[in-house]
């Protein structure tokens, strides 16, 4: 697939979510991710239950290693959940080896980032994972459960939103995700976000995959610079020409797929 198809795909199914009640847009968004997925794995097994009281899918390749992988869904906090990225993270659990469980967090309105991040801290807690991975929205709430809690382990994050969000520190505007988007999301939760210094990296060891056209990329750049000098051992690749959301696509894109394989690849070396 052109990288303009899937953008000209997406960017149309958006439009088309924008303005409905907020469960059908729900329903829409996970349509319309998960039409992108490829097939499962042969042989995956694909579990929904609840680990301390909240809703979880686990991903069990036919063949894994002990200490599970818990991910956290984007979504702009308030869409996604582990349908719409089943294609994901069934395919990060068979290139890890390793079971994956993607939390059902709470959604905003209904519910705060406080309670979003809560539900992820408490299945962390719950299922010691041995790594904690998340895309654009999720993967700030595994960058704050890993800063908030006792956990030690391996970080992977692709696209996340770090630091104050603000029209200075972002990039400049994309298709898929502008500025202004952005910052209307981010001030939906920001009262609830706890902040830490900047400059101190959320884990020792983490693997980080963004894409050339997204304003989150700039503020991620920034940060990346300051966790390394702050000592943090930090693996980071940009998939060119993408854009936010294609990961989604990365069965397709051929820059997402080289870009994810790289990415997936790095988090085994380390793990192993």
């Amino acid at each position: 697939m052109r990288h303009e198809t899937f953008q000209r795909r997406f960017a149309h199914a958006l439009d088309a979510i924008a303005g409905l009640p907020v469960e059908a847009a729900r329903q829409r968004y996970d349509a319309l991710c998960s039409g992108f997925a490829p097939a499962d794995p042969a042989g995956m097994t694909v579990l929904d239950e609840r680990i301390a009281g909240v809703s979880v899918r686990r991903f069990q390749p036919a063949k894994f290693k002990a200490g599970p992988i818990l991910y956290a869904h984007g979504g702009g906090w308030y869409l996604g959940s582990p349908r719409s990225h089943h294609g994901i993270t069934a395919d990060l659990a068979e290139r890890l080896g390793r079971e994956v469980i993607s939390v059902d967090y709470r959604l905003a309105p209904e519910a705060s980032y406080a309670e979003a991040l809560d539900d992820c801290r408490r299945v962390a807690e719950a299922c010691a994972p041995v790594a904690m991975a998340g895309d654009s929205a999720g993967g700030r709430l595994v960058l704050d459960v890993a800063r908030q809690s006792p956990w030690r382990g391996l970080l992977g994050l692709i696209y996340p939103p770090v630091g104050r969000l603000s029209p200075t520190t972002l990039g400049p505007d994309a298709p898929l995700l502008s500025r202004d988007d952005i910052l209307t999301l981010w001030h939906a939760i920001a009262r609830d976000v706890p902040m830490s210094d900047d400059a101190s990296p959320p884990a020792c060891c983490i693997e980080i995959l963004s894409v050339e056209r997204d304003p989150l990329t700039r503020p991620l750049e920034m940060a990346v610079d300051a966790w390394r000098h702050a000592g943090a051992d930090i693996g980071y690749r940009r998939a060119p020409g993408m854009l936010h959301g294609a990961l989604h696509a990365h069965a397709r894109l051929d820059a997402m797929q080289t870009a994810w394989h790289d990415v997936c690849h790095a988090l085994a070396n380390r793990l192993a």
